[in-house]
């Protein structure tokens, strides 16, 4: 079968190599408007610095001796929605390819990082949890748990995401705990009652044991997607810090411990605009120890709350959790995750995170929530066969996940910022060093890259993401 827009043009039909010396610099560039898209571009020639004329042209300095965060990845959700559509909705050879395009790191662009609802979201087609039982009800040994539900396509396409990118890491949110232990008796908004948080507990280990059986390890886990924001149609629970904190270092945390798991637990997973959050739980000596960092959402405040985070405790990680595009968006997509991307890495973000990966072009299934979002990939099931669309969120992510490996570093570059000549830069544990570029100014502009006493120069048309990679010599 024949997609109607393929992706598989020349980008994608080539493996990676590194170039062959430091002398050679590989590139790719990708346009707003995806007339480009992860094309590859003539190599470029480092020289040495003394040739350097006079002018007042840009200058990017990397400079590897600086070295910052260990990068873990770049991806989204494979919620209910996008796995029912991949598995129910298309055919066979549409689901792989798409797949392929999504996680293969050599056929597409290698997403690493997936960040896995427990139980419904707004993209889901109707609303469960793992242990829901009748109205009125409780269930607090858990015997009604089960997650069959995921078992029939999340689990099977999350495992042939595994399988394509074995790097994959793997965290967990949950949505909301089940009815039964909440205030309101209902999955959308609430709180946890607090005599339910011990249940709480054993329902999220529960969770992660049975996908670490069924073949997902879970690194990372959130207990609440969205703590502080109370549902109103769609899964949320109300989860202030101080109740938070009882549930991981009263309950959950030595629960995981106790049964020998190695997830760890992330804090807050939501908005930039309260830090407050995750510092408290950082602070508190009975939490922190089970916490390996923050994960942070796009939706509210700046992107430097993660530079404060991370000046307060700069033992402990950070990871942009979601970030979804939509209808709403006023800037292309390309642009907005460029942005993203760049700025959130350059505040100590070890991964970049998405909403969902795949929506039909009705931007659903949806069950309440978010009926504008936008996906990775598009799927229009209204023509046979279904037409597919990569977003510019695809490629833009695609600019780091295909060239950056999981346990990259984050080196040094200086940035001249949203408005003007944006970049980061990364090390790859083989060495080869990657540096991403995004030009926003409204013409074209050249500049020149400085490393280790060597220079390259190039230039880059208006709103166009660029890659540079190179490979040190021994």
């Amino acid at each position: 079968m024949l997609l109607r827009h393929q992706i598989f043009s020349v980008a994608f039909l080539f493996y990676f190599v590194p170039a062959a010396g430091a002398q050679t610099v590989a590139s790719y560039q990708t346009s707003a408007d995806l007339h480009t898209k992860l094309a590859p571009q003539p190599a470029a020639k480092f020289a040495s610095e003394k040739k350097l004329s006079a002018d007042n042209m840009m200058t990017i300095a990397i400079d590897d001796h600086q070295r910052f965060q260990t990068m873990e990845g770049f991806g989204g959700s494979i919620t209910d929605g996008t796995a029912w559509l991949l598995d129910k909705q298309v055919s066979p050879a549409t689901r792989n390819k798409v797949m392929s395009a999504l996680f293969d790191p050599h056929r597409g662009i290698g997403l690493s990082f997936l960040r896995q609802p427990f139980g419904s979201t707004d993209l889901s087609r109707s609303e469960s949890t793992y242990d829901d039982v009748p109205a009125g009800s409780e269930d607090r040994n858990l015997e009604h748990f089960s997650i069959e539900h995921d078992r029939e396509s999340i689990l099977p396409i999350t495992r042939q995401a595994i399988a394509l990118n074995p790097k994959i890491t793997v965290m967990a949110s949950p949505w909301s705990a089940p009815a039964w232990m909440k205030t309101k008796g209902s999955l959308d908004g609430g709180q946890l009652r607090d005599e339910a948080l011990p249940f709480y507990a054993n329902y999220l280990t529960r969770a992660i044991q049975a996908y670490q059986k069924a073949g997902v390890p879970i690194r990372y886990l959130t207990v609440q997607n969205e703590p502080l924001y109370e549902t109103k149609n769609y899964p949320g629970t109300f989860l202030p810090a101080t109740q938070a904190a009882v549930l991981i270092g009263k309950y959950l945390g030595p629960e995981l411990k106790h049964d020998g798991l190695k997830t760890a637990i992330l804090a807050y997973d939501h908005n930039w605009d309260h830090p407050e959050y995750p510092l408290s739980l950082l602070s508190d000596a009975s939490v922190s120890p089970y916490l390996a960092g923050s994960a942070l959402h796009c939706y509210g405040g700046e992107v430097t709350a993660q530079e404060k985070i991370h000046q307060e405790f700069p033992e402990k990680g950070i990871w942009l959790t979601e970030c979804s595009g939509g209808t709403w968006d006023r800037e292309p997509a390309l642009i907005k995750t460029s942005h993203l991307l760049i700025e959130s890495t350059r505040n100590w973000a070890k991964a970049v995170s998405l909403w969902g990966l795949v929506l039909d072009s009705d931007h659903g299934p949806h069950s309440g929530g978010c009926g504008t979002c936008r996906a990775l990939v598009t799927l229009d099931l209204h023509v046979s066969p279904a037409e597919v669309t990569y977003t510019g969120d695809f490629y833009a992510l695609g600019h780091a996940s295909k060239f950056v490996q999981p346990g990259a570093v984050r080196i040094a570059s200086n940035s001249y910022g949203d408005k003007s000549l944006e970049t980061v830069a990364y090390q790859n544990p083989d060495r080869t060093i990657v540096l991403i570029a995004l030009n926003n100014l409204a013409q074209n502009t050249s500049f020149r890259v400085t490393w280790a006493g060597r220079t390259f120069t190039t230039s880059l048309k208006p709103s166009t993401l660029a890659t540079y990679i190179w490979q040190p010599t021994p």
